[in-house]
């Protein structure tokens, strides 16, 4: 195992740590959520640093604890995990990466309330507003993430590393933690295979994202289409990348009249998200999270993405009928199998 060291002023705010003078390692690790997304970072630190995962279910906790966790595809590894369905069975960790879906992360940070006293804390979620909901539940210095890799998860025990692009990540502004704890967090993701961008300020990235979300997600979940080349089409008035357009700068007039600029335009995004390595044809495009969830009839992150940027917009003024439109169909899906 290796020691990646979290600087003392960013941790000095922790409980327990206050004062402290010198640098303390990264020597443990949890992840909340073994999902696609948690299952790849678990699965990556944990040949670097002991790792845990703090899960829903106890037939999961069980099967980690016994068989460990594979990840194959874009690398090919084999980890041991300690899992568990209560944070209190954990122990004190340095660094918990919360990859859970938004709409449990307030259930989830009241789980950890009391726990991990000395931990720094990363978000891993689309749309806005998950970090005030870690930050009410406990004193931990907060770093913002967005996340664009991608995996297949086979079982609670095997995850297929498809999508090998980065998290970006920026201490998140309202709290304490600052931009040498990112780094030192990026560093040690980077160095288990995976990869990341640090930002002093994470909100231009994720509102480029946020974006790029809201319009992908929601077209794809009442489409029934993967990301495929037709959302970034417009040859014909007839193609679909005419309506991926428009609610797109949809949302980035509200961006504007919050005065964000944004890190990357959206539509770019979308472009080259769509030819990111499909050289196999749209059979192999990606199948956005919202999606996914329509597919499972379980609730989407609707109102975290789409509805977030609604919120936004009602904030100042700016009408966004498209994204009020896809929001309410979508909800609409979901009405129908609750």
């Amino acid at each position: 195992m290796c020691d990646f060291y979290l600087p003392a002023a960013a941790i000095a705010s922790s409980a327990g740590i206050g004062g402290m003078k010198n640098a303390r390692p990264i020597r443990k690790a949890c992840v909340v959520g073994a999902g696609a997304i948690g299952s790849l970072f678990a699965g990556h630190l944990g040949a670097l640093v002991e790792t845990s995962v703090l899960v829903r279910r106890q037939e999961h906790a069980e099967q980690l604890n016994k068989q460990g966790l594979r990840v194959s595809g874009k690398s090919d590894r084999q980890v041991e995990i300690k899992a568990a369905t209560d944070a209190g069975a954990l122990g004190d960790v340095d660094l918990v990466i919360i990859a859970t879906k938004a709409n449990v992360v307030e259930r989830i940070a009241a789980s950890m309330a009391g726990h991990f006293p000395n931990a720094i804390m990363m978000t891993v979620q689309n749309g806005l507003g998950c970090e005030a909901l870690v930050a009410r539940c406990g004193d931990w210095p907060i770093i913002s993430a967005v996340t664009f890799m991608s995996g297949l998860r086979h079982s609670d025990v095997h995850v297929e590393y498809e999508l090998d692009t980065e998290t970006w990540m920026g201490p998140w502004a309202q709290g304490s933690a600052d931009f040498k704890a990112v780094q030192a967090v990026a560093e040690l993701i980077r160095r288990s295979g995976l990869k990341a961008k640090t930002f002093s300020s994470l909100l231009p990235a994720q509102w480029s994202k946020l974006i790029f979300n809201s319009v992908v997600n929601s077209v794809a979940a009442l489409t029934d289409l993967p990301h495929v080349s037709a959302y970034a089409e417009t040859e014909s008035a007839l193609d679909l990348g005419h309506l991926v357009r428009a609610m797109m700068e949809e949302g980035k007039a509200v961006a504007k009249a919050r005065g964000v600029e944004l890190h990357e335009d959206p539509w770019d995004m979308n472009v080259k998200a769509v030819s990111h390595g499909r050289t196999g044809g749209d059979e192999y495009a990606h199948v956005p999270s919202m999606l996914d969830d329509v597919r499972a009839r379980r609730l989407t992150e609707i109102d975290w993405i789409t509805g977030a940027v609604m919120r936004e917009a009602a904030e100042v003024g700016i009408a966004v009928p498209i994204h009020e439109t896809l929001y309410h169909l979508v909800k609409a899906r979901e009405s129908g199998w609750n």
